[in-house]
């Protein structure tokens, strides 16, 4: 049987975990210094997707615009949240920077850090980008996440969806990753 003291003490290693957590990954470096830094991080980043997934260099053929976040954060126990900024290109060309939030709870712990790439395929993503207040995955044009499987599949007459998106080295340890329920929102960058 559980005391009250006990429970209290629980409760105290939860938030000083958390918290250790939290301000460890705060630590890192998700943030580039200028917008210059960021072009080349994602260019690097790209590069890296494109040699590890060559049919990510084939979707991005064909896409009207890529967001690539070189270094989102996460971390975790109970309440957790990432945060990560990144880059637009279209048609080569940088063309503007963006952040990736979002917040969670439940059953969670552990803090890590990855990279994710959207490509959207089509004038309905990008505007939908373009003209809101910022882009909620899961709300909006569709996304679907490639794994393994899907990219086995993907091809010019398999690519139906709004968007695509890439999940890559990831680092770190926690127990679930997902981008559904990230807002991704323009930012102004030096």
């Amino acid at each position: 049987m559980q005391t009250p003291s006990t429970r209290r003490n629980f409760h105290r290693i939860m938030v000083v975990t958390a918290s250790s957590l939290l301000l460890g990954a705060v630590g890192l470096p998700a943030l580039a210094e200028t917008g210059e830094d960021l072009n080349a991080e994602a260019q690097r980043a790209l590069n890296a997707l494109y040699s590890a997934h060559p049919e990510a260099q084939r979707l991005a053929k064909g896409a009207h615009a890529v967001l690539v976040f070189p270094k989102i954060i996460k971390a975790g126990l109970v309440f957790g949240g990432s945060y990560g900024e990144g880059v637009m290109t279209r048609e080569g060309k940088f063309y503007g920077y963006y952040n990736s939030v979002s917040a969670s709870w439940g059953w969670q712990a552990g803090a890590e850090s990855y990279g994710y790439v959207v490509f959207l395929m089509n004038d309905k993503a990008v505007n939908y980008l373009d003209k809101t207040n910022g882009w909620e995955i899961g709300v909006g044009p569709s996304v679907v996440v490639v794994n393994e499987g899907v990219a086995k599949n993907i091809s010019s007459s398999t690519i139906k969806d709004d968007a695509y998106a890439y999940i890559f080295d990831q680092q770190g340890l926690m127990a679930s990753l997902s981008i559904e329920g990230t807002k991704i929102t323009r930012i102004q960058k030096k």
